[in-house]
């Protein structure tokens, strides 16, 4: 039996994503925050704790106040999962988002941080155009997840296209060697999301990707649990500390997202994100 498609308007995308891009950037997800609070409990060095107890303070009026946590008001990255039974109706969707983002960036009072291109270095004056990723999904509903992606952290994450002779020990040291080189540079306590499999690009996606999940929940794979479990250990044991003052918690979360791969190849990419972690969702 054939159903109907469900038609969501344009301007509906655009409120959302208006929306989203306040949110995101003026309210940290519950699930950062406990882990902000957990680490604050668990840091060993009272300059860690004090950085630490800083960033809750911020966060709270950041909240209070609707403003900005962090100025660098980054990249809107989204993340669209699209029914296939549904359709946009009284625009185009890409369109519909970029205009969310420019009420969103200007009636939030948001700083707009993207240039036309590496080259000319002209503000687009409205943090346009923003950054999407569609995945097409089964039935009648349609998610929007925003990452709000700071420079300073991006900058200092990397790609390698590793052997499977290589293998996990390899990838494992090229995530400790990022995290090492990044230094106080992506502003830690850091969210590390690692991406693995698929050809060169697909792995970048991957690690960003794993950046929207809730802060700490584990993948569902237990091999790739104890995967990240391995490496939260590992990047904490390099001792750079919140804000690269020292101390025991560099990292409060490690997501891994695996995708199938060529059998010579064993891509992988860590993408940083730092303390102040921003990311929302909603569903039309």
């Amino acid at each position: 039996m054939k159903r109907d498609s469900r038609e969501i308007p344009a301007e509906n995308v655009t409120r959302t994503v208006r929306d989203l891009c306040i949110e995101a950037n003026t309210r940290l997800p519950e699930s950062h925050l406990g882990a902000l609070r957990r680490a604050r409990d668990d840091e060993q060095s009272p300059l860690g704790r004090e950085v630490i107890e800083r960033l809750l303070e911020n966060a709270e009026v950041a909240r209070e106040r609707c403003i900005a946590f962090c100025q660098d008001t980054g990249y809107a990255v989204f993340f669209v999962e699209m029914g296939s039974e549904v359709r946009i109706i009284g625009g185009e969707i890409g369109a519909a988002i970029d205009e969310g983002v420019r009420r969103g960036y200007e009636e939030g009072y948001l700083r707009k941080s993207i240039v036309k291109s590496p080259i000319d270095r002209t503000n687009t004056g409205d943090n346009t155009p923003a950054i999407v990723y569609y995945d097409l999904v089964p039935g009648s509903r349609m998610k929007l997840t925003m990452l709000v992606k700071g420079a300073g952290c991006d900058n200092m994450s990397a790609l390698k296209m590793l052997t499977p002779a290589e293998g996990v020990s390899a990838m494992k040291e090229f995530v400790i060697e990022t995290i090492e080189k990044a230094g106080p540079n992506a502003s830690p306590p850091l969210t590390v999301g690692i991406g693995i499999g698929g050809p060169f690009e697909k792995a970048a996606q991957l690690a960003k990707k794993a950046l929207t999940r809730p802060s700490g929940e584990p993948n569902p794979d237990p091999d790739l649990a104890a995967l990240e479990r391995d490496l939260l250990d590992a990047i904490n044991a390099t001792g750079i500390g919140p804000a690269g003052y020292g101390g025991t918690q560099t990292a409060l979360a490690v997501h891994v997202e695996s995708f199938p791969t060529h059998i010579a190849a064993f891509p992988v990419a860590v993408n940083l994100d730092c303390h102040s972690h921003r990311t929302a969702a909603a569903e039309l």
